[in-house]
């Protein structure tokens, strides 16, 4: 009884520290995803939507880089079914997903008049396009990203109010 005690005790400290944890980060790098979705944006790289992005990687997965995705709201549970598989598809394809709080936050970002529940985040190529190229934020991202990638369950990101 002590043993499971001690152990319980010890898992809950850890899942404080961990929430503790990405509390602090997730402020930081909710502006770092901001600030890459409209240099993206700038830069005609980013596909707004569940439908386009589903259309995109279904022709050519290779070039995206992030899919961002917002916490899915109850009761819709046929957007929700594309959404997981959408999500399961860009594993798949080492596509980087970034989960975010909310979706009327994303599409204000992106200056959208109606709500979008996710977006592609298009690659930039070198000039021979053999090698992709980043800027600081996507470096800041996968950074961020490949922290959590085998993580059990993934941070979701705050977005900042817009």
């Amino acid at each position: 009884m002590v043993v499971e005690e001690s152990i319980s005790m010890h898992y809950k400290q850890q899942q404080q520290k961990q929430q503790q944890h990405n509390m602090g980060e997730c402020p930081l790098i909710g502006r770092t995803v901001k600030t890459a979705l409209l240099k993206a944006q700038a830069e005609s790289r980013v596909i707004v939507g569940l439908s386009a992005a589903i259309n995109v990687l279904s022709k050519s997965p290779e070039g995206s880089l992030f899919c961002l995705m917002a916490v899915p709201k109850a009761g819709d549970s046929a957007t929700h079914m594309h959404e997981v598989l959408l999500e399961a598809f860009c594993y798949e394809n080492d596509i980087y997903v970034v989960k975010v709080d909310d979706a009327t936050k994303l599409s204000r970002i992106l200056g959208q008049e109606t709500i979008e529940s996710c977006c592609l985040i298009q690659k930039t190529w070198t000039g021979d396009e053999d090698e992709e190229q980043l800027n600081k934020q996507e470096n800041q991202l996968v950074d961020y990203c490949e922290a959590h990638w085998d993580a059990p369950q993934h941070p979701i990101v705050q977005l900042p109010s817009v």
